[in-house]
This record gives structure tokens, sequence and C-alpha cells, in this order.
């Protein structure tokens, strides 16, 4: 079956190496990825941890090194490969690593024509990382909060409910009492106010 009979989507992530330097990332498995580091034509040296990390992934890493120092040659070429994979595979994740906040015109261009596609100061800022990686109650409650701020007038209205959108967004990798614990810490916190099986919400965006 294809990743798209499965439902699951492919994480591109196109790496700014000249304006981000991971020492390393550790990618998930469970999720496929395809990774693309964009380097400079002046930059001659990378860390084996990050050679190492991009050797892991075998043939969903990719090195695109960039001919001439012209201004913004870096990022025409992320730009045109993000083109090139969302032909291919239009309901994917597009991730874009870069502090240059010249991506942001393009990012919101592309969002308002419902392509799925954000930029991070770091590559484990992507959300699908952040929760394989919180390890900390209050970094579950943000990450859950922050979830549910965004879903805006679509947030759950019963316990029900929500317990199954906890245990999506951690990629059911939570048991029904670590689902139970992270709702009554919400409650705790007057987060949201639960009422018999429904839920009011009284949330403020974290981190």
């Amino acid at each position: 079956m294809t990743d798209n009979e499965n439902n699951i989507r492919t994480n591109y992530v196109f790496i700014d190496y000249e304006n981000v330097q991971p020492s390393s990332f550790v990618l998930f498995k469970d999720h496929p990825f395809k990774v693309l580091l964009f380097v400079g034509a002046n930059q001659t040296k990378i860390p084996i941890e990050l050679v190492i990390s991009m050797q892991e992934l075998g043939d969903s890493a990719e090195y695109i090194r960039i001919e001439g120092n012209g201004k913004n040659a870096l990022d025409f070429h992320i730009t045109f490969y993000c083109g090139k994979f969302f032909e291919k595979e239009p309901n994917s994740y597009f991730h874009i690593i870069s502090k240059d906040t010249g991506f942001d015109v393009l990012i919101k261009h592309l969002r308002s024509k419902k392509v799925l596609i954000q930029r991070y100061d770091q590559i484990n800022d992507i959300p699908i990382l952040r929760i394989h990686n919180s390890k900390s109650l209050n970094e579950k409650i943000e990450i859950i909060v922050n979830y549910l701020i965004s879903r805006e007038n679509a947030k759950p209205g019963k316990v029900a409910t929500l317990s199954n959108t906890i245990n999506a967004l951690f990629t059911k990798t939570l048991d029904s009492e670590e689902v139970e614990k992270l709702i009554k810490e919400l409650a705790r916190r007057k987060l949201i106010v639960v009422e018999e099986t429904k839920i009011n919400y009284h949330l403020t965006e974290l981190g």
C-alpha cells in the first residue's frame, strides 16, 4: 500500500544550512520523513554527527549543494524543491527549517491554498518531533493546550472526544491512565472545566 492509502502523510523537511546548522537530529521510523539539506557554495564542512543523522535515513535524505553565491540562491532552491514535491504528494507536510522570515510571505500564500507548510527555527520545533521528545508533564500540557487553541471552534466538546484527541495527538503512545492524568491536570490548572461529560475551555497559549 502507498502512504496515501494508509493515510500517512510524508513529512518533507527542507533545512537551510546557511541559516540553521543542527549538530544532529533524530527522526522516527513510524512517520515517513524525507530530509533535504541545502548547503551553500561556501560551506565546505559538515559535522560528522549531522552526516550520521543523514546516513541513518538512507534514501530518505539528500544533500543539495548550491552553485553560486547569488542573493537568496539557496531560498530559491528550497522553493523549487518544495513545489516539486508538492506536485508529487500534495497532501504531505512541508517543513522549512530556517530563521529567514523571508519565507513567511510564501508560506502564508501556500497556506491560503491549503498547503500544509510551516517554517521553524530549529528542526526539533516540528510538532511531531516535539510530541515524541516531550517527557515532562508540563511539556505535554503545553503541547495539548497549543494544539487545542489551534483547533479554534473545532475543539472536542466531550471528555471522551478529548481523550481520543489527546491519544491521537501523541500518536497513540499513551495508555488510558496517562491520558486521564493529563485531562485531570488540565482541569486542575483551570484550563478546562468538566461538567459531567462536557467540557468548557479557558485556554491561554503556553510556551
